[in-house]
């Protein structure tokens, strides 16, 4: 059993299972942190990015103006964004059986798999997952298809280039997998492979394997998944979540009895408490308003939104924030908050429960009845029309590089009365920042990432105890900017094995059994012996039948009679005779019955040896040897063939026949 890693982030994982004959691709994230490198791309012509000065480094030897820009004390590569793909050479990706998605954010590298790879499996997905995933790769698409950019920036990637580069642009990695964004053919093509399962379903994989997702509480839809055969059990937990959110509560029962768990998609903030971070999100919020400022906010179009929206909800009244307009900006800004509503059954109980009400799960869906809430496919048409402040507005896309929240960014940055609160925890958030300074307007950094801390993570492998654990190498050793941090690790014995991008592990276990099935009619002829009381043996004369990973234990086929004819057939063609089985023998030989058995037949001299594994017998008179060892008798005689036959009946005769 292989485990191939093709990712080199803990939360966007991509990695390849070998079991059974079987190839599954666990997840498919897809790495965006490499767009920070890029500059924005504004949706309205922005003077101050397009008089940037070109990159020339200082001796003047190195002229890369058209391909790199120099902003607010930073290089930026001017050219489309471009994402970190998983790895693509470890192995070939055409050999992949099956894609199991555990969440909608780590399946957005998927069309970059099933597309021009020659992949002609299929991708396992909850119905939340598929829905809320497209309209998140539309969204991408949507972002980088508005504001096209005919010039493609290569050059800069040479690996003797880019060690000239001033950082972090010189520390980039993997420079030469990054790719531009896909388009929506590749994504309707990509989605077209997906089948559809609910939690606890079983699917089985060609006979040998059976895959089964099971809620893991962090998303509408989020699964982890169990991968196992009749003998041995592999679960994959990616993106899980204990705490009492929108989603189904993770199921942890299931996870029981594995021989391997593969753990990923920890919490990005483990000192980041959840909750204190909602209360921090809605009182700079409040201070914001109050002052007469605006609020933006960065973030992903499905997801934390939910829980922000509901916080803001319960909140509005208390902070005398009523006719403070909230506006909701995406391409698909809509299907989002229309599908959060009637996936009814992927919610947790108490939402669950109002759908019989009947009442809307989700509160967001009075604050859009009563025009507090509004949303819009983008910044263009109605919204400019509608637009009043000091307001509030949700936004795409959080690395600040592309989407509508680049216009906010270049319209309320130069105000100190403005805030920008981060939520998403995706992004270093003065990373995002730095194409934008100097810049007035106030930050506030509340990343709200609810999946499992190392304390929690800690609880569950107690209660649930893998033989084995591998996770990412991130997670074995402390932050580096917190190394005296030992609670902020895995530390498990046996300890986990950890990976790396690229990395290939042998996982620590052997299969050692096999199911095998035996026909009624084979069954109805056995005769078993019983060997001691409550142990009952037969031998078995079978074919063994094997189709679809599936082993059966069918009849020996009699041979037909042969035609009569007057000429002979050829030998060739004659079925082949089967020879009657040997009778297995079993019991031990008793050491002095058989000495006196000996002596009744004429052997008097014999020598006892005793040995580690039994006793050997030297009868001197006939210069033979007799091994009685625990699974085994031997009769070493030379050139004495009635001796030794004479010897083996005696041997025989303490035995038992099967």
């Amino acid at each position: 059993m292989k485990l191939y890693c093709l990712s080199g982030h803990p939360t966007l994982p991509c990695n390849v299972l070998k079991f059974k004959s079987t190839t599954i691709m666990l997840d498919c994230g897809l790495d965006t942190t490499s767009v920070l490198h890029f500059l924005p791309l504004p949706l309205v012509h922005s003077p101050r990015l397009s008089k940037l000065p070109g990159w020339v480094s200082k001796d003047g030897t190195l002229n890369l103006e058209k391909e790199l820009k120099d902003c607010a004390g930073r290089v930026f590569v001017d050219s489309q964004p471009e994402f970190c793909l998983p790895e693509r050479e470890l192995l070939d990706l055409s050999t992949i059986d099956v894609v199991l998605i555990s969440n909608y954010h780590c399946m957005m590298a998927l069309p970059y798999i099933t597309e021009h790879t020659g992949f002609t499996g299929t991708v396992y997905a909850t119905e939340p997952t598929l829905q809320i995933g497209r309209l998140l790769m539309e969204e991408l698409v949507n972002f980088m298809e508005r504001v096209p950019k005919a010039q493609s920036a290569t050059c800069w990637k040479n690996k003797e280039i880019q060690r000239m580069l001033p950082g972090p642009l010189k520390d980039a990695g993997d420079v030469w997998t990054w790719k531009r964004c896909y388009g929506m053919q590749e994504v309707n093509s990509a989605l077209s492979r997906v089948q559809l399962v609910g939690y606890s379903q079983k699917v089985e994989l060609f006979g040998a394997v059976q895959i089964s997702p099971l809620s893991s509480g962090y998303s509408l839809g989020s699964s982890n998944w169990i991968i196992q055969s009749h003998h041995e059990k592999v679960s994959y937990v990616s993106g899980s979540s204990l705490l009492t959110t929108h989603p189904q509560p993770m199921d942890q029962s299931s996870l029981k009895n594995s021989d391997v768990l593969i753990l990923t998609g920890l919490t990005q903030m483990p000192t980041a408490n959840p909750d204190g971070m909602l209360g921090e999100f809605c009182s700079n919020l409040a201070m914001t308003i109050r002052a007469g400022g605006n609020v933006l906010v960065p973030c992903y179009s499905s997801g934390v939104i939910y829980d922000l929206l509901e916080c803001l909800y319960q909140f509005i009244e208390s902070a005398n924030l009523g006719t403070t307009p909230f506006y909701f900006i995406s391409p698909v800004a809509n299907s989002s908050l229309e599908f959060s509503q009637i996936f009814a059954e992927w919610l947790c109980h108490n939402k669950q429960s109002k759908v019989y009400l009947p009442e809307p799960p989700f509160p967001h869906a009075e604050l859009i009845q009563t025009n507090k809430l509004k949303h819009y496919p983008s910044i263009h048409g109605d919204f400019s029309s509608e637009f009043r402040q000091p307001c509030v507005v949700f936004t795409g896309h959080p690395s600040l590089r592309f989407g509508d929240v680049v216009h906010f960014m270049e319209l309320w940055g130069k105000s100190s009365l403005n805030t920008i609160i981060f939520t998403e925890p995706d992004f270093s958030y003065l990373d995002a920042l730095a194409p934008y300074q100097p810049l007035a307007m106030k930050c506030v950094y509340c990343p709200i990432d609810t999946r499992l801390n190392f304390h929690q993570v800690s609880k569950l492998l107690k209660e649930v105890q893998p033989l084995h654990v591998v996770c990412p190498e991130q997670y074995t050793q402390p932050p580096l900017t917190q190394s005296h941090r030992s609670d902020l690790m895995l530390e498990l014995q046996p300890p986990p094995m950890p990976y790396r991008r690229c990395s290939v592990l042998n996982l620590p276990f052997r299969r050692r059994y096999e199911r095998v099935y035996i026909l009624p009619e084979l069954a109805n002829s056995l005769v078993p012996s019983e060997l001691k009381p409550g142990v009952s043996v037969a031998t078995v004369s079978a074919v063994l039948h094997s189709k679809d990973n599936k082993h059966t234990l069918q009849s020996v086929p009699k041979p037909p009679p042969a035609p009569p004819s007057k000429k002979r057939k050829r030998v060739m063609e004659e079925p082949p005779v089967l020879p009657a089985p040997k009778p297995l023998l079993s019991g031990a030989v008793p050491l002095e019955a058989f000495l006196t058995t000996l002596q009744k037949h004429g052997i008097t001299e014999v020598k006892v040896e005793e040995t580690a594994d039994g006793h050997i017998l030297h009868l001197q008179a006939e210069d033979t040897l007799i091994q009685l060892e625990e699974d085994g008798t031997h009769i070493v005689c030379d050139n004495n063939e009635p001796l030794r036959t004479t010897l083996r009946d005696l041997v025989l005769r303490f035995l038992q026949k099967l």
